[in-house]
């Protein structure tokens, strides 16, 4: 059996790479490349992360077709250790991701285009099925889809 035990105590703060940004993003309509361009991306994390069992789910708004969304591909990594960085982030950075966040229990890295963010969480983390419960609902109910896109954005476009 695996040692479930963090190879070390997890970061304590905060740290965001780089400047606060002021980006002005509103709603567009469900654009059908999202689904191919998530699928680039998995392909391309699965392979920079060949040595680490991971497990790879899109998530977000642009997961649910038919949903305006912001055009920011979301993508949740589950990793065995969040710790223990050196598995999984100097390969997501070699294969073209930036950090752009590392806090307790999440590390975040994004496309220099900042058109897709890479949630990395460990497997246990309960945010990860709360992710996935709200996707899977989000597919398959047409009224609270409607709902869910009224809420997140006044302009589509």
């Amino acid at each position: 059996m695996k040692n479930l035990k963090p190879r070390r105590p997890d970061v304590g703060d905060v740290e965001l790479v780089g400047d606060i940004e002021n980006r002005q993003l509103g709603l567009k309509h469900y654009d059908a490349r999202w689904p191919s361009m998530y699928l680039d991306h998995q392909r391309r994390i699965r392979d920079a992360l060949s040595a680490t069992e991971v497990e790879i789910e899109h998530i977000g708004s642009t997961s649910v077709p038919g949903l305006a969304a912001k055009p920011i591909i979301d993508i949740v990594v589950t990793v065995h250790d969040i710790t223990a960085e050196e598995d999984y982030l100097d390969v997501l950075v070699a294969a073209g991701y930036e950090l752009r966040v590392r806090e307790p229990g999440h590390r975040m890295v994004r496309t220099p285009a900042r058109d897709l963010h890479v949630h990395i969480l460990e497997r246990r983390d309960p945010a990860v099925d709360d992710y996935l419960l709200l996707r899977d609902h989000l597919r398959t109910n047409a009224d609270d889809r409607t709902l869910y896109e009224g809420t997140n954005g006044a302009c589509i476009s």
